[in-house]
């Protein structure tokens, strides 16, 4: 049997795990509900019943027991990556904050472990991001921007191959950069005006709601087919929500100049209707050195804060 490491993404919903090789390439993988709003000991338990499970189900496979090479986790929240602690968190996570996540999963896991195995953690952008740039649209890069834009906004900057942690262990996030056009709408931080506030998911909703759109639409998705069938008010919104993206980028570019820019999450998969804007955007306000940086839709999905997360165990 080859050497694995276990690769996980804590999600406030649901929580993802693999085991991986030391390609990073994920082997066998396996989902569950996070139950991030009972307690910590549940989200670290509901980790371990995953990793139990697949390693219950190679042990079969392989006729022996199966020992880990390490583990990468990529979690929500503000994490100080030197001792895989939660700094900080959403209300999604119950007492999440302060939370000694490579400890309790190091013990969780200590009769699977080999001796000397690493617990790597970092927050889950930041693993999405190492994904991209090792395997995905940033392969081959020596420097490169990951934004996640779906119901919130998260972003990694890897620079030399390194992540930015940054001395408060929020590097590279662009979520509460302030945004003109953003000052109506209020930020999950409890400030108005961060790009978060316009350029997420939930911002463009209440952006359109903002412009007096239907109240009959719920959510996102319904802002996107009200665009799809015609709807002036949504095109506008899903427009300034994607502007509001663009023209930070354009920022974040000059600050840190990446080689390649890369754009995953679920709101970009509304299309032309959002990738235009944005891209016009990011070119009205770059610099002429900057026209060219590439921008890309990621290319892993899913998969990205697994591999992320596997490559860190193999690093660490």
């Amino acid at each position: 049997m080859p050497e694995v490491v276990l690769a996980v993404d804590i999600g406030g919903t649901k929580t993802a795990a693999a085991l991986a090789d030391r390609d990073d390439v994920l082997l066998a993988t396996l989902v569950a509900p996070s139950r991030a709003a009972e307690s910590p000991d549940a989200v670290v338990e509901t980790v371990r019943g995953l990793a139990e499970r697949l390693l219950d189900a190679e042990d079969v496979a392989s006729g022996m027991r199966t020992t880990l090479a390490g583990v990468g986790i990529g979690t929500a929240g503000v994490v100080d990556a030197t001792t895989g602690v939660i700094v900080s968190s959403t209300d999604t996570f119950a007492n999440w904050p302060g939370t000694r996540v490579a400890e309790r999963v190091r013990a969780a896991l200590a009769d699977r472990l080999a001796d000397g195995a690493p617990v790597a953690v970092q927050n889950d952008v930041d693993a999405h991001a190492a994904g991209e740039f090792a395997h995905g649209a940033a392969a081959g890069a020596s420097s490169a921007l990951v934004v996640a834009v779906g119901t919130g906004i998260g972003s990694g900057v890897i620079i030399d191959g390194r992540p930015v942690r940054g001395a408060h262990h929020v590097g590279g996030e662009l979520a509460h950069v302030p945004i003109r056009g953003a000052e109506h709408l209020g930020c999950p931080c409890g400030r108005a005006g961060h790009l978060e506030a316009i350029g997420g998911g939930i911002g463009l909703h209440q952006h359109y709601l903002s412009l007096g759109g239907d109240r009959t639409v719920t959510d996102t998705r319904g802002v996107a087919g009200a665009a799809a069938s015609g709807d002036a008010v949504a095109a506008q919104a899903i427009a300034d929500s994607a502007a509001a993206v663009g023209r930070t980028l354009a920022g974040a570019a000059a600050l840190i100049d990446p080689e390649r820019i890369v754009i995953t999450g679920g709101v970009p998969q509304i299309g032309d209707a959002w990738w235009q804007p944005m891209l016009s955007a990011y070119r009205a306000e770059a610099i002429d050195a900057l026209q060219n940086t590439p921008i890309l839709p990621g290319a892993l999905g899913d998969d990205a804060p697994l591999r992320g997360a596997a490559a860190s165990a193999w690093r660490k």
